[in-house]
């Protein structure tokens, strides 16, 4: 069973960083995409960034452009996300997303705060 496991998450102040890290538990060159998202209180899940395994090419949404990186590690079976120049509007549980063939995985999220 594929599993996904979010970490890093927790409470920062305007303009922190965090580094949202996401251990798969089979090797990710496996996937051909792997994604994050975040789900505002309130709010509908939105797609933050995007990476393929294999070219490792790579796409973050304008709202986060310029702060935000994702990244993986093979070797590893990591994926990251890090976040730099966090604001309130950042605030949200962040999700790992993971797609084989025909199948979507998550992981359980990790809530991100960004308060002062």
């Amino acid at each position: 069973q594929v599993q996904l496991v979010e970490s890093g998450g927790g409470l920062v102040q305007p303009g922190g960083s965090l580094r949202l890290s996401c251990a798969a538990s089979i090797s990710i060159v496996s996937f051909n995409v792997m994604r994050w998202y975040r789900q505002a209180p309130g709010k509908q899940r939105e797609l933050v960034a995007v990476i393929t395994t294999s070219g490792g090419g790579t796409n973050v949404v304008d709202s986060v452009k310029g702060r935000f990186t994702i990244s993986r590690d093979n070797a590893k079976n990591t994926l990251y996300l890090q976040m730099n120049s966090l604001n309130p509007e950042d605030t949200a549980v962040y999700y790992c997303n993971a797609a084989r063939v025909f199948n979507q995985y998550w992981g359980q999220g990790t809530q991100v705060t960004v308060s002062s």
